[in-house]
């Protein structure tokens, strides 16, 4: 039975397009927990655009599910995460122009970095995951320098406009899936699933939990956010 992890960076979006209060990304994670969601995910970005200080330091307080803080691996973030203490950091890729995360953690420019960052995290009793793209030699290094989990990036996935490219990315996922399992890694995918694409995943019973976001906001703009939430984890809950 897969889990749902609801990413509330969208909602903070919202909010910073008017500068204003509101819609409260705190208050949006306390929904999606009663709604069902086994977990809340949050990015805090070196430029703020979306979730702030304040946000994850009231999402720790009130988060009763999971609390998993997407980080660049950079010395001010990892004193955040040390200091706040979420029950997982993913580390991710950031760069200043992008829209949303791209692509997948590069560990194999820079492991001993990683390791680094892994294990100062570690030391503080939080545990570690990656955002991988679903290649083997990124995810036996992400195995050897220390990761607790990796979460594989579904976006070539989600973009893929024709049937070939569709099956061949999801083939891609589904090898990267058995790979990690047999190294015996924590198993998590996200970035661009909705509610149409996600149901081909309904064969990968290996994958524990999904990080979705930009489309359960955007469906809750029509149907509520609730509702939105509740409707994704009927839809992952038999995987």
């Amino acid at each position: 039975m897969a889990r749902l992890a609801v990413n509330i960076d969208h909602v903070a979006t919202l909010r910073q397009a008017r500068g204003i209060r509101e819609p409260d990304p705190v208050l949006a994670a306390g929904i999606a927990e009663l709604a069902g969601a086994e977990g809340i995910i949050c990015h805090l970005r070196e430029d703020r655009r979306h979730i702030h200080d304040r946000d994850l330091r009231l999402l720790r307080e009130t988060v009763k599910t999971r609390l998993n803080l997407e980080m660049a691996a950079v010395p001010e973030m990892v004193r955040i995460a040390k200091s706040t203490k979420p029950d997982l950091v993913t580390l991710v890729p950031e760069r200043r122009e992008e829209l949303t995360t791209e692509g997948g953690l590069d560990v194999k420019s820079k492991p001993e970095h990683y390791r680094k960052v892994i294990r100062q995290l570690k030391d503080k009793g939080i545990d570690v995951s990656l955002f991988l793209d679903p290649d083997p030699e990124q995810i036996e290094i992400g195995h050897r320098i220390g990761a607790d989990v990796v979460e594989i990036h579904t976006g070539h996935y989600a973009e893929a406009k024709k049937a070939p490219e569709i099956l061949r990315q999801f083939d891609r996922i589904a090898r990267a899936v058995d790979q990690a399992f047999d190294l015996e890694l924590g198993l998590s995918a996200g970035h661009g699933l909705n509610y149409v694409n996600i149901k081909r995943f309904e064969g990968i019973s290996k994958i524990e939990e999904y990080s979705i976001g930009h489309s359960i906001v955007s469906r809750a703009v029509f149907v509520g956010f609730e509702r939105a939430v509740r409707e994704m984890v009927e839809l992952v809950k038999d995987f």
